[in-house]
């Protein structure tokens, strides 16, 4: 048994004897019924690799634009939210930098380089329809 003294190890030799048995330890909960660590594990690879072979998760959005989703009830389906991602990469292989993309009722400053959505609003956020810094434009 090791002793503290202060909350401190007492001697090197004590200190030793806790890195040596540290392993020892029994850390199994025989109670614990949750998922194991390499099932989490592999769930989430599979997930990954879904987003990766698929065109879903290639664009992201800035904090600016999930604010303004959020201020505005602006929930995109998985539906839009791919067409969306077509529409970005349909500007850029154009050459578009700073693209707006509309996708049904909404409207989002994308910059393609970063595949960045800038900003979104639907069509009662939009001022009078005027967008300004952009270099070209995707109606999907």
């Amino acid at each position: 048994m090791n002793k503290l003294i202060n909350g401190n190890i007492a001697s090197i030799d004590a200190y030793a004897n806790l890195v040596i048995n540290k392993d020892k330890v029994n850390t199994s909960n025989k109670d614990y019924t949750g998922p194991k660590f390499s099932e989490i594990l592999n769930k989430k690879a599979s997930i990954d690799s879904v987003i990766l072979d698929s065109n879903i998760g290639q664009v992201r959005f800035s904090k600016h634009a999930n604010q303004r989703l959020e201020e505005r009830n602006i929930v995109l389906s998985d539906e839009q939210l791919k067409r969306l991602e077509q529409g970005t990469i349909k500007a850029k292989d154009k050459g578009i930098k700073e693209s707006l993309v509309l996708v049904d009722n909404y409207a989002f400053i994308v910059n393609t380089t970063n595949k960045l959505i800038v900003t979104a609003m639907d069509s009662k956020n939009s001022d009078e329809n005027v967008y300004t810094n952009i270099d070209g434009a995707v109606v999907i």
